[in-house]
């Protein structure tokens, strides 16, 4: 153990060991744009965006099946528009009941 740690030691103190740990150094922490810290926010966002993705696709699913309900049932339309947008026939009062908590 004490001599593979002298044997590294030995080799880092030679002019290409030194500009190799400052190239590692530099790529690591002082870089913009290749940094490990930036790297690992990469992949932090990279996650975040993954789970909104799935999300939005399953939105869009859901929203695609409602669109083809309310296509094809006018039923369905009728409803809707009266939940959604308050619409109302002609002679006809509509009654908003709020629930409070």
């Amino acid at each position: 153990m004490k001599e593979t740690l002298s044997f590294i030691w030995s080799r880092l103190r030679t002019k290409y060991g030194i500009v190799l740990a400052l190239f590692v150094l530099w790529v690591g922490f002082f870089d913009e744009e290749n940094s490990l810290l930036q790297h690992l926010q990469n992949r932090q966002k990279l996650s975040q965006l993954t789970e909104q993705e799935a999300y939005l696709r399953s939105k869009i699913i859901s929203d695609k099946r409602k669109i083809q309900e309310l296509q094809t049932n006018l039923t369905n339309l009728e409803k809707f528009a009266r939940e959604e947008f308050l619409m109302k026939k002609e002679n006809e009062d509509v009654f908003l009941i709020v629930e409070e908590e």
